[in-house]
């Protein structure tokens, strides 16, 4: 079972006698339904319904964890702590640095709390805060490459990506039942709309995929552009509706000079539209 340790997460510790309340009404994510050995995605949004900032959560105790980048905790605390105004409340820095990542489809007995994300994709991965191991971490960047599981920074940038684009609709992290919290209306509209047309994609090559960054085109037009990059393997936000377009008609996909693939998570149940479908399963 790998162990990977992941330096560059932290963690934010929240509690008190109003915690599930205040984040309930808050966050993208379902917390009353949380799972106590689970960890789910979930993002702190704009009022226009984009991603402010994007973590996983789970309960430790009475209270709960926040894991998200060490580049984001300090703002993410700032603005929690912003909206917690009376509410009895504690919010603070978590005494563990960083989090350890284990993993293993035939895992009996994890230890941690299960990743959400990937138990739709068919694999148990679990989170602990804290060093538990020293395995290469780039076992886990092409294990979630391989799932299409994406992370903010690499694959998409903070307050340019709706939740929808990187398929919290789909993996645990986003709620349409529990009521409203920050960005809910716009978020709630696209889904009932269907109108969600950027995605998350794997891509392969050949060859070595170019550099994250790099431009995907059909044609010479604009369909999306790679994230995380692993040799031949990757990931990218994608308009599905024109990459689905050029797929039907034959057209070649390019990074830079490099032909790539591009294919939806299986586990997303979503498909590539033509011009007449709906991008949805």
């Amino acid at each position: 079972m790998p162990d990977v340790f992941l330096k560059d997460r932290a963690l934010l510790f929240v509690s008190g006698a109003e915690a599930q309340s205040f984040l309930q009404n808050l966050i993208t994510t379902d917390i009353v339904s949380l799972g106590a050995d689970e960890a789910r995605p979930g993002a702190l949004l704009t009022p226009q319904g984009k991603i402010l900032f994007d973590f996983m959560i789970w309960r430790e105790g009475d209270g709960y964890i926040i894991e998200t980048d060490v580049g984001q905790r300090d703002g993410l605390l700032k603005r929690l702590t912003m909206y917690k105004l009376r509410a009895a409340v504690t919010l603070a820095a978590h005494a563990d640095e960083g989090v350890t990542v284990s993993w293993d489809d035939d895992a009996d007995t994890p230890q941690g709390v299960r990743d959400s994300r990937f138990t739709k994709a068919g694999v148990t991965l679990t989170r602990r805060a804290g060093r538990h191991g020293d395995d290469a971490q780039a076992l886990y960047e092409a294990l979630r490459i391989n799932h299409g599981i994406v992370t903010s920074g690499a694959d998409f940038a903070l307050q340019d990506a709706f939740p929808h684009d990187v398929l919290m609709d789909l993996n645990g992290g986003l709620s349409f039942k529990k009521g409203c919290y920050v960005g809910q209306e716009v978020v709630s509209r696209m889904q009932h709309r269907g109108t969600a047309r950027r995605r998350v994609v794997t891509v392969s090559a050949a060859t070595a995929l170019p550099e994250t960054g790099t431009e995907i085109t059909a044609a010479g037009k604009p369909v999306g552009t790679l994230g995380s990059v692993e040799g031949g393997k990757g990931l990218a936000i994608v308009r599905i509706d024109r990459a689905g377009a050029a797929m039907a008609a034959g057209t070649p996909l390019l990074a830079d000079e490099t032909t790539v693939s591009l294919a939806l998570p299986e586990w997303s149940g979503l498909v590539f539209p033509t011009s007449a479908d709906e991008a949805s399963a």
